[in-house]
């Protein structure tokens, strides 16, 4: 694999990186690999060769090795799935339901990609868009969920379902949740979702503390596209993409979300999905 290259992302104000980086780049030099750090992994790397992390996915790099918690690879996902890089995610972070690789492994799980005894996950992704008087007000892609809620001291949103342009229902609640297969088990299952496995070909609407006992979770098919018109009667609300991004919405704006054209690519060396439940939510534990 000489002559190969890899991305290093990093989570922001992580002290433990300065210990940790330099040797992850000397392992990459013996193995031949050139390497493209974001900013916040070369805060740690004096003189080393970076980039926005919103360009890395233009590094040509062979796979990116994210260096946080599912946080950090929820937005490098969003960052490398158009160009097609895979992702190694190892985990600095608190859960590590994404991120499911150890620090203590991280060489290990190296070995493994370099030798290719690994699979690569493919992770299906939403595509969100946002019209405001049909006009694009905003464009985002999601790996998790894209949610529309109440702001805090609001009243219930009023929100119209239409699935392929058919109208499905009106819901009063704190909010929506359009989830992917990886978001079942995020802020939707919080909300009383259910578990998709990553392999399933669906999605999910969840509605969020809803006015109605009637109004459940509901799974559709992944080739319907779904839009949401909020009412919300002058009343502040807020979509928000993985929770990590988003913009406020107005009375009448119309969300349409759709799979998105690419995917999310995971390399993993480790156990199955029920596995990961069991360890990460202790799920089905015995």
């Amino acid at each position: 694999m000489a002559g190969k290259r890899v991305a290093i992302i990093s989570k922001p104000g992580k002290p433990e990186l300065k210990e940790l980086l330099p040797p992850v780049l000397e392992w990459f030099r013996r193995h031949q690999y050139e390497v493209v750090l974001d900013r916040e992994s070369a805060e740690y790397v004096p003189g080393s060769n970076s980039v926005e992390r919103s360009s890395i996915g233009n590094s040509g790099a062979e796979f990116a090795l994210v260096l946080g918690g599912d946080g950090t690879l929820l937005a490098s996902a969003r960052a490398v799935a158009p160009a097609g890089i895979p992702i190694l995610g190892v985990n600095l972070g608190s859960l590590g339901f994404l991120t499911e690789v150890p620090l203590g492994e991280i060489y290990d799980a190296l070995e493994a990609v370099h030798n290719r005894r690994c699979t690569i996950e493919q992770r299906s992704m939403l595509s969100c868009q946002l019209k405001r008087n049909g006009n694009c007000a905003a464009h985002y892609t999601a790996l998790n969920d894209a949610v529309v809620t109440k702001s805090a001291l609001s009243r219930l949103a009023s929100i119209d379902l239409y699935l392929d342009s058919q109208f499905v229902s009106n819901y009063k609640a704190d909010g929506i949740i359009i989830s992917t297969p990886t978001g079942s088990t995020a802020y939707s299952l919080a909300a009383g979702g259910p578990i998709l496995m990553p392999s399933v070909e669906g999605l999910v609407i969840s509605p969020v503390c809803p006015h109605s006992l009637t109004h459940r979770p509901l799974v559709i098919n992944d080739t319907l596209s779904i839009e949401l018109v909020i009412k919300s009667a002058g009343e502040e609300a807020f979509l928000s993409i993985d929770g990590q991004e988003g913009v406020p919405v107005l009375d009448d704006d119309r969300l349409h979300c759709r799979k998105a054209t690419q995917y999310a690519k995971l390399l993993r060396t480790r156990p199955a999905f029920f596995e990961v439940l069991q360890a990460k939510l202790k799920w089905g534990a015995r």
